[in-house]
């Protein structure tokens, strides 16, 4: 037994002390999301693009479960929170930029390298600075409502909507316009950087109870709709997300001039 271990026996108990099931869950979807990024980049990189795109997705989907089972089973941890910031990283910001290469952008060669570059480098710093906003104590409780630009996994939805248009239309051959889609890039890595205020989905807990039936209703027209028109829908869900930018800053603004305004 070491000098510590005989000075702090606590310390060793803890070191070998059982850990709850309900840490490993959420902990478990973290991972799968991250397969499924590691393997998108694979298949961009056999060409096999459309199950490249599904693979993101697929990681959007359950880094969209994995904190909020997290949340239920009261599992969080500083562990679960660092791992779901490097499979982010991996799946929203350097899988994307990879598959656009392969798909246009290297076409434009060392330029096209380093719009790519330019994405991965943004997604890093917007998980970067989220998780340093997360020990805020300071903000108000309001602020939680927001995020400070749009989200990695938003971003990446974003970013990849060329490969939506050029699978709903084979005659389109969107990849022939890298210079359009290199502009698109880098305005989507300058979102997820920016100030911007957007709506954060985590502040939605709980709903009344006479919309749970439209609300389940709505959820299991879109899982439909996903699945019988994947493209058309993805279009459908970026073009209404990025409607709700311009209503998010009105929000923000709101409640940042109410805050503003002298108690009476």
């Amino acid at each position: 037994m070491s000098f510590e271990e005989r000075r702090n026996p606590s310390s060793t108990q803890s070191r070998f002390r059982p850990v709850p099931i309900r840490y490993l869950l959420p902990n478990l979807i973290t991972l799968l999301a991250l397969c499924a990024g590691v393997t998108a980049i694979r298949f961009g990189v056999e060409g096999r693009y459309e199950l490249a795109v599904g693979g993101i997705i697929a990681a959007m989907c359950l880094d969209a479960i994995d904190g909020r089972l997290a949340r239920y089973l009261q599992g969080t941890s500083r562990f679960g929170a660092e791992l779901d910031s490097l499979a982010d990283f991996v799946n929203f910001g350097v899988a994307p930029a990879i598959l656009l290469y392969f798909f246009s952008l290297n076409q434009l060669k060392t330029f096209g390298w380093v719009i790519c570059l330019m994405l991965a480098i943004c997604c890093a710093l917007r998980l970067a600075r989220f998780n340093v906003m997360l020990e805020d104590q300071n903000k108000p409780e309001w602020m939680s409502k927001f995020f400070s630009g749009v989200p990695a996994p938003a971003g990446a939805g974003i970013v990849l909507t060329p490969f939506y248009f050029s699978f709903l239309d084979r005659s389109a051959h969107a990849a022939d316009y890298p210079i359009p889609i290199a502009i698109f890039t880098l305005l989507v890595a300058v979102l997820m950087v920016s100030r911007l205020p957007t709506f954060s989905g985590k502040s939605v807990q709980r709903i009344p109870r006479e919309a749970v039936l439209p609300a389940l209703a709505l959820a299991s027209f879109y899982v439909i709709c996903l699945v019988a028109f994947p493209w058309e829908t993805l279009i459908v869900s970026t073009g209404l997300y990025l409607l709700t930018l311009p209503w998010g800053f009105y929000e923000y603004l709101k409640h940042k001039k109410a805050e503003d305004l002298p108690k009476i």
